[in-house]
């Protein structure tokens, strides 16, 4: 079946303009023209497109995805372990981005007194005061918000990154534990459910076993928080709200 450039471009989301620059510089080149000279694409023609558009999505400058569209040693199927890897990578960074941004959620609660370039450091591109109004609008008028606000004023730089490192070593340290089939029940997975509370007393506020488990359902319950503890490792939300439960109910 034959296609109009207009037809092309609707169907592909382009204007027509770029699939005449395309022509141009050889990157897609239709396979025939009107006796007028008009050009014509046929079904070939749109999977080549389909793929520079792939490629162009993920970042590659038209030149380089010429080269890889053409490369001989590529066939269809290669294509797409090419295209699975790097939006593999992109997913693995966008992740990334998001844990940032639940920890700087976090921080918001938190009255966080740094300057630009300390939080910078500890946040990275990801500003607090952005979700301050949230946490205000949910947690503002209970003591344990106003606790973590009037301790979180004194902290400095420092004080921050070992939160950060503690809370880094307790992820790794669950995490193993999972990977090794320790049932979220056992002792040994109860004790960093205990940590874990243990953590949130010593930096923000007492943290009691009706809080904890109240904010493990949170985690369960929110997705932006489930995102976090999944982003350290699937499954992991579900497991600390197992063994945040399990060890409340053992202590009590």
């Amino acid at each position: 079946m034959a296609y109009t450039v207009g037809q092309v471009a609707k169907v592909a989301g382009v204007t027509v303009r770029t699939l005449h620059h395309y022509d141009e510089i050889g990157l897609l080149s239709p396979s025939g023209r009107t006796s007028a000279g008009y050009r014509r694409y046929d079904d070939a023609d749109l999977q080549r497109l389909q793929l520079v558009l792939y490629y162009r999505e993920l970042g590659f400058p038209l030149e380089e995805i010429t080269a890889i569209i053409d490369d001989p040693a590529a066939d269809p199927a290669a294509h797409l372990r090419r295209q699975h890897e790097l939006l593999t990578v992109r997913l693995k960074r966008l992740q990334e981005m998001v844990t940032a941004i639940e920890f700087a959620m976090e921080a918001s609660k938190m009255n966080i007194q740094l300057t630009p370039e300390e939080r910078f450091e500890v946040f990275g591109d990801f500003s607090p005061e952005e979700h301050e109004a949230e946490a205000e609008q949910r947690w503002g008028d209970t003591d344990a918000y106003r606790e973590s606000n009037r301790r979180a004023s004194r902290y400095g730089k420092d004080d921050w990154l070992r939160i950060k490192a503690e809370n880094e070593d307790w992820g790794r340290r669950i995490v193993a534990l999972m990977a090794s089939g320790a049932p979220a029940d056992s002792p040994e997975v109860m004790e960093l459910a205990e940590e874990h509370r243990q953590l949130i007393s010593r930096w923000f506020y007492e943290c009691s076993y009706e809080m904890q488990t109240g904010l493990a359902d949170m985690y369960l319950a929110d997705e932006r928080f489930t995102a976090y503890y999944e982003n350290i490792a699937p499954g992991l939300a579900a497991y600390l709200h197992e063994a945040i439960h399990a060890n409340a109910i053992s202590r009590a």
